[in-house]
């Protein structure tokens, strides 16, 4: 029992102090995009060409989050003359289009569901459902609850029950092998439920977003509440987004 107390102190506090303080990232992390619109439009044009993931619309100047991968390939062309990536995380949406981007998204305090917050503000359970996914996703979810983000001081947890739970959290591309039992978990949880979808693969199907082997995004086989893109998302993005949809105090 000493031995754990004096560990204890020797290590201290190590949960992050965010939200109540900004916390930085690592610098070759890539955020929010930020496009520059007086980009010469034959650079615009060749970013979306090599864009692998056709999430480029060069014509309009703006970047479908929905579908990037934040591979950085776009940054390379001309030195970042059309796009450089900032080290916002604050990327989640509560709606598919406002992710195509021009550079700025809507406040997600401002525009989310009121009802919500007063039914899950307190406590929000999710059950999280990998729909096909490479696991890169449910490794950066699982990330929320170690010491660091502690995750439960919001009270939000994740439960093995559907039964049990307030929602779904959905990552991967919802394979045809996974779309039965992402359907019958979805009925399983009891009314009134929510649906996150997270990560390129649930939003637009990521790098699978061709293949027939796929539903190619959640939305069109259920009602998605809450957006959070990236391959995968930041732990902090996850979190930003679940306190800034859902808690009355972010």
């Amino acid at each position: 029992m000493l031995k754990i107390i004096r560990n204890r102190i020797e290590q201290g506090y190590r949960t992050s102090s965010y939200p109540k303080e900004p916390i930085d990232l690592y610098h070759r992390y890539r955020g929010l995009p930020i496009i520059h619109h007086t980009c010469d439009p034959a650079i615009v044009k060749q970013c979306a060409e090599i864009c692998p993931q056709d999430a480029i619309l060069s014509a309009e100047y703006k970047i479908d989050l929905g579908k990037c991968t934040f591979c950085g390939r776009c940054e390379e062309i001309a030195d970042g003359a059309f796009v450089t990536f900032s080290q916002d995380f604050a990327m989640g949406t509560e709606s598919r289009e406002a992710l195509i981007c021009d550079g700025f998204l809507p406040k997600l305090a401002e525009h989310s569901k009121q009802h919500f917050k007063k039914l899950f503000g307190r406590s929000l359970q999710l059950r999280q459902v990998s729909a096909g996914g490479c696991n890169a996703c449910e490794a950066d979810t699982n990330v929320l609850n170690t010491p660091f983000f502690d995750l439960s001081r919001f009270g939000i947890d994740f439960v093995a029950s559907p039964r049990h739970a307030d929602g779904l959290h959905v990552t991967g591309p919802v394979s045809r092998n996974m779309k039965t039992a992402l359907l019958a978990t979805y009925e399983a949880i009891p009314t009134p439920k929510i649906v996150i979808a997270s990560g390129a693969c649930s939003i637009s199907g990521g790098p699978f977003f061709d293949s027939t082997e796929i539903t190619g995004g959640l939305e069109k086989i259920l009602p998605v509440d809450l957006y959070i893109p990236g391959c995968p998302p930041h732990p902090l993005s996850t979190l930003h987004a679940l306190l800034q949809f859902f808690t009355k105090t972010p």
